[in-house]
């Protein structure tokens, strides 16, 4: 009995994966591959070819291209997540499809900002990553825009 005990045991523990689980998402080595995109000199062919396509586009004056990279990792067997990497480029593009402005923050950066907490929430200028930011975290929370559909279906 002692023996069909352990056995059984082995046998659960042996199943379990030890291995950390890493959810990567964008443009993998986003970091290295910026440093190939030189400012005045590279074209949109040259930008997708090394990146391919941006994770997001918007125009205003030149082309706004943003690409992302996204590293999540457990941090140990209970399923903590911890943020490995979490990259962005910001490309600015002329008229003429040449890359005028390169802006890159990683996570380092991400931890220097400093939030005013006297400041409204009904501000009604928001810029452009804030608007971003928000449709980005809309498309995560509802992929399929499965509650938009609802909400549309219920007002009707």
């Amino acid at each position: 009995m002692k023996i069909f005990f352990f056995i059984s045991i082995f046998i659960l523990i042996s199943n379990c994966s030890f291995n950390l689980v890493d959810d990567h998402h964008g443009v993998f080595y986003l970091d290295k591959k910026e440093k190939k995109i030189k400012v005045k000199e590279s074209n949109t062919n040259d930008i997708l070819s090394i990146l391919g396509e941006p994770s997001t586009k918007s125009t205003f004056d030149n082309d706004v291209w943003i690409y992302i990279e996204r590293k999540i990792t457990n941090s140990h067997f209970f399923g903590r997540r911890k943020l490995i990497i979490n990259n962005v480029m910001v490309l600015e593009i002329d008229e003429k499809g040449i890359l005028a402005k390169k802006d890159f923050y990683d996570i380092e950066d991400m931890k220097e900002i400093d939030f005013d907490e006297n400041r409204s929430e009904s501000l009604k200028k928001r810029n452009f990553i804030y608007n971003f930011l928000s449709s980005l975290r809309q498309r995560i929370n509802d992929p399929l825009g499965v509650r938009k559909k609802k909400r549309e279906q219920g007002s009707r």
